[in-house]
């Protein structure tokens, strides 16, 4: 079996290159999603050295910065062994096809479209950042960042009883997103004061600034951006240590420790599979691409403001 597979070779230039196949069971690639924010950072050659080890994605070939077959949106076919024929969840790059050990599969539950379960390592990150927030029933809670895992982070924290759940953006595109998602939406100059928990996902300075005068006293905000090698100022003066902010990391490389000796990652995996069945999700799919056609747009979908999850189609 030979594989065809999308490579970042140098800052901005993305081609098709032979991927390796791997051990365990074949699956056939469907569909992989371009998780915009972690790619576009790999794209672009920003992943710091100091980084190299824990960036890398389970199924990655080559090394940062480059060349390098990165991603981790993956929704296949099973084509051989006791399971042929299942439509599963992988972490894996883009790439037609692909073999894994099977405990990396993840099978889809049946009321899960494959189109939209490219969306699944964006849940379970966006699951990992509320259990970091500590969010509860009734709670005042501001997401800054309309990107996927901001939107998805709101939706899931306005499950929560009671909770008063604002998504914040200064794209005003973002607006019907959120009514989409059934969420209260505000320009930044808008944004609700006082709050409990805030979270930031805009992968911006500004945006984490503007989530540290949102948190009310002794509130937390969590860190759900990414930067890569670029330097972030951070407003820790005026009334930071007054208020006594809390601010915290949150990553998905690792379940929060108050739930670790619980929560495996596959039972997080299956978990946020489940959550995607709520067809809301779909508005987070912002257009699509035939594979073959990738390498001449993929720098223009990352560089896209108004990108979201964008689906490739194999």
């Amino acid at each position: 079996m030979t594989a065809t597979a999308l490579w970042c070779v140098s800052p901005g230039v993305a081609e098709l290159r032979a991927g390796a196949m791997g051990d365990g069971v074949a699956v056939t690639t469907l569909f992989t999603g371009i998780s915009r924010g972690t790619e576009r950072l790999v794209a672009a050659g920003k992943v710091p050295p100091s980084e190299h080890d824990r960036m890398r994605a389970p199924f990655m070939e080559g090394a940062f910065p480059f060349p390098v077959k990165y991603g981790y949106c993956n929704v296949g076919r099973v084509t051989d062994g006791a399971r042929a024929g299942q439509i599963v969840f992988t972490l894996a790059p883009h790439q037609t096809q692909f073999r894994v050990p099977e405990a990396f599969l993840t099978p889809l539950p049946a009321a899960l479209p494959p189109e939209r379960a490219i969306l699944a390592a964006n849940m379970e990150t966006a699951l990992n950042v509320l259990w970091d927030s500590g969010a509860g029933a009734g709670d005042r809670i501001a997401v800054v960042g309309a990107g996927v895992v901001g939107a998805l982070t709101a939706t899931l924290a306005a499950g929560l009883p009671g909770a008063d759940v604002t998504l914040i953006d200064i794209n005003p595109n973002r607006a019907r997103l959120a009514a989409a998602l059934g969420l209260r939406f505000a320009a930044p100059d808008a944004a609700p004061q006082d709050c409990d928990v805030v979270i930031h996902a805009s992968a911006s300075a500004a945006g984490l600034n503007l989530a540290l005068t949102l948190a009310g006293q002794e509130a937390t905000v969590v860190e759900a951006s990414w930067y890569g090698d670029t330097p972030v100022p951070a407003m820790l003066g005026g009334a930071f240590h007054s208020r006594r902010l809390r601010l915290i990391a949150s990553q998905v490389g690792h379940i929060p420790p108050a739930r670790a000796p619980r929560w495996t990652y596959a039972r997080r995996m299956a978990t946020a599979l489940d959550l995607l069945t709520d067809a809301r999700f779909d508005a987070l799919i912002s257009g699509e691409t035939a594979f073959a056609d990738l390498p001449g747009v993929y720098g223009d979908i990352l560089a896209a403001p108004d990108t979201l999850c964008h689906r490739i189609r194999y």
